[in-house]
Order: structure tokens, then sequence, then C-alpha cells
């Protein structure tokens, strides 16, 4: 039985503003499907532009931070928000940079346990902190940041990734968005024989 990918209404793509419609089919050309977070978001045209500059801003651009620690972010903030479609989706990134098909998962439950360098967890203490509980934070949180090399700059990304997924995952629980088949296996699986 199918479900639907969005309680709100799904433009299809002929009906599209021309640059969204552009954006999509050229996702669709790099992944080879177009994911749900970009079909059900085009449903208010000017908040899909914003979300996307801002999302292309902190994930897209050089930082201190790898893609796939930007995406360990994602994971991690995400499961504790309980939202699918970041999670699966997120996860699935997130194990293809990483080339592990299991740390998505240890990320989404519990990162502390996860296989990963005390930098990391540094990291992920910190975006988790500030993702379940923003007024604990002190100078003091920063101050284990810097203790492991991560800069000003490095620490500001960790918090706009943070900041950014939290309304990511609000919306997605806003219009139970529905993962992307595709994406549950991403990563998991060496790529086909050629």
């Amino acid at each position: 039985m199918a479900h639907p990918i969005s309680k709100y209404p799904v433009p299809k793509l002929e009906d599209l503003p021309v640059d969204i419609r552009d954006k999509m089919l050229e996702v669709q050309k790099k992944a080879g499907f177009i994911p749900n977070v970009f079909v059900t978001l085009a449903h208010r045209p000017d908040e899909f532009r914003a979300f996307f500059a801002y999302h292309d801003a902190l994930m897209l651009k050089e930082s201190g931070l790898s893609k796939a620690e930007k995406e360990m972010i994602v994971v991690a903030t995400s499961g504790l928000s309980q939202c699918p479609y970041c999670v699966i989706a997120h996860g699935a990134i997130l194990r293809i940079y990483a080339k592990n098909p299991q740390i998505a998962d240890q990320v989404a439950i519990h990162h502390g346990k996860a296989d990963l360098a005390p930098r990391q967890k540094a990291m992920l203490d910190f975006a988790c902190k500030l993702s379940r509980t923003p007024e604990a934070m002190t100078e003091a949180d920063h101050e284990i940041l810097r203790g492991h090399a991560f800069s000003a700059e490095d620490i500001w990304d960790i918090g706009g990734i943070t900041a950014f997924f939290a309304l990511s995952n609000r919306m997605a629980h806003l219009i139970d968005m529905r993962p992307n088949d595709e994406f549950y296996l991403m990563g998991r699986l060496p790529p086909p024989a050629k």
C-alpha cells in the first residue's frame, strides 16, 4: 500500500517554478531520484528557496568540519528529535561519506557509544546539548571544543547545522514527511560490480 509522503498537497514537477524544478532535476541527475524533502517543501516555493539556500550555505561550503562530520550532527540531533526522515535520509548520506555501513545507526541511537574519535564525540555532545537544552550552554562547552582543535568558525558551523536541522526536524514531523525507499539501503551494500 502506498503511503503519502506529506499531509500537505505535493505539487507536480511540471507545475513548479522553473528554478525549483531545475534544482530538483539537478538532484535527480546526481542521486538517481528526487528526495521527498524537495517535493514536499515545494508546497511553499518561497520557503523552499530560503530553506535550501540556508541548507546549502551550511552543508556545501568548505569548513573545518568534514562532510561526514556535518552529517553526523544531523543524524545525532535528528535522532534526539525522533525525526524518521532526517535520520534515514542523512543516515544514508553519512554512511556514504564515512564509507561505513554501521556508523549512522550508531550515531542515531547513542553517539557516545559509536565508533567515533573523541573529537567527533565532543562535537556531538555539544550539538546534542544545544539541541536539547540550549539554555544550559556555557563557555565551558565552547572550551571543550577548542580543546579538540575546533575553531570559533567550526563551532559556529556546529551550532548552525544543529539549529537548521531543528527546523527541518520539526517541519518533517509537522507534515509527516516520509523518507524515500532508496535511502534505506544507500551506503549499506557495496556498489554493484561493473
